[in-house]
């Protein structure tokens, strides 16, 4: 049995996506030469960039491709802290932030002495908008999560952008996890403010909607001020140095297309399955507990608790019953430390260590979601038997 219930790690590569890439991998040329090749090649990264946007609904010259969700996140971060106005030293942080976000406003706390204004989470894991407008005014910037990447539930983003708008604050929004789920309007989300002020950077990865891993984009507004990681060049206005990758870019643009394409009748699919796992891992475990919002929460994502029982020992049993599934973040994969997400919403430490995030993607099949609630049970009792815990997987 071979079941896999990580698509929020990565999901599989879509077939398009790849022919897309292997054409344009074939193509001589640098995107950044003047001859013949190398217009070709641009004309090909261009074409990529305009469709890319139209899916993200932001004008193709605030498309800025990166090496993937955590070089895009960075760019921002750091980005806007370095171009920030004089006398601006404090950074906005939601405390459920993707490990890329708190690391790179850690590294700005420690190398450049940045203030951190830390806004808490509600019980099911969305940022409190009323804590997190209070903390912005005099801010250099403010970063959000527009759908948390591990409990899945979804922020109100307009709240926080109107927010950050009102405030004067440049606001970076991770979207990573929410596109190709949700929609991601930056137009919308960025208001009236066209850039000056509110929503300005948002940043997005290729292999989260079925293209290439090493692929990833972040969405500039082009009235915004930012500092580049990366210098030697002066490609994408500036922002990011480098040959660009033509093949990634034609790649991404594909599986982006095809994931606004598909995804709302996807989420009707993938919410109905959801609803399936939660419903039958509930009967099966009566001490298991839905975290995160019910409603308002990614389609695939079910992320539940289960008391006494060891989330990476369930993990490792699940993985030798041929299931894959994860504790959190990928990026923190292997790191037997508890979900800051979780303690976030005012959980325990133990409890923190004690859940497991299941999530459906375009090859899970109400199949998956049976083999997944018939094993269950048993290595939830196995797990709580290896803690010490008394059994309370069956009644």
């Amino acid at each position: 049995m071979q079941v896999y219930l990580d698509h929020a790690a990565t999901t599989p590569l879509r077939p398009e996506a790849r022919d897309a890439w292997l054409s344009a991998a074939e193509a001589i040329g640098n995107a950044s030469s003047i001859h013949g090749y190398g217009q070709g090649a641009r004309r090909l990264l261009e074409d990529s960039r305009e469709r890319l946007a139209a899916t993200l609904e932001c004008d193709p010259i605030e498309v800025v491709f990166t090496s993937g969700g955590t070089e895009a996140v960075n760019l921002a971060v750091k980005g806007l802290w370095w171009a920030r106005d004089a006398g601006s030293d404090a950074v906005v942080l939601p405390d459920g932030e993707h490990h890329a976000t708190l690391d790179a406003v850690q590294w700005l706390h420690s190398a450049e002495s940045a203030l951190v204004r830390h806004v808490g989470l509600n019980s099911w894991g969305a940022i409190d908008a009323t804590s997190f407008a209070r903390a912005l005014p005099g801010a250099a910037l403010a970063t959000a999560i527009a759908a948390n990447n591990e409990v899945g539930t979804i922020n109100d983003v307009t709240a926080l952008a109107s927010s950050a708008s009102q405030a004067d604050v440049a606001l970076h929004l991770d979207a990573v996890a929410a596109f190709g789920h949700v929609p991601v309007p930056f137009r919308t989300w960025r208001g009236d403010a066209e850039g000056h002020s509110g929503l300005v950077a948002m940043s997005v990865s290729a292999h989260k909607v079925g293209g290439p891993v090493g692929t990833g984009a972040l969405v500039v507004s082009r009235h915004a001020r930012l500092g580049p990681l990366l210098h030697g060049g002066g490609q994408q206005r500036g922002l990011r140095a480098g040959t660009q990758d033509v093949a990634g870019a034609a790649a991404f643009a594909v599986a982006a297309e095809l994931a606004e394409q598909e995804r709302e009748a996807e989420a009707l699919r993938l919410a109905r399955l959801r609803e399936q796992l939660v419903r039958g891992i509930l009967a099966a475990v009566p001490a298991a507990e839905l975290l995160g919002d019910p409603e308002r929460r990614i389609p695939g994502n079910a992320h539940l608790l289960f008391p006494g029982a060891s989330g990476e020992t369930l993990l490792f049993l699940l993985d030798r019953a041929g299931i894959a599934v994860s504790t959190g973040s990928a990026c923190q994969a292997g790191i037997p430390e508890p979900s800051h997400v979780v303690q976030a919403m005012g959980r325990t430490d133990a409890e923190a260590r004690q859940v497991l995030r299941f999530t459906l993607g375009s090859t899970t099949g109400p199949h998956d979601v049976s083999a997944v609630v018939a094993v269950l049970p048993e290595l939830v009792e196995r797990a709580r038997a290896a803690s010490g815990h008394r059994s309370a997987a069956r009644t």
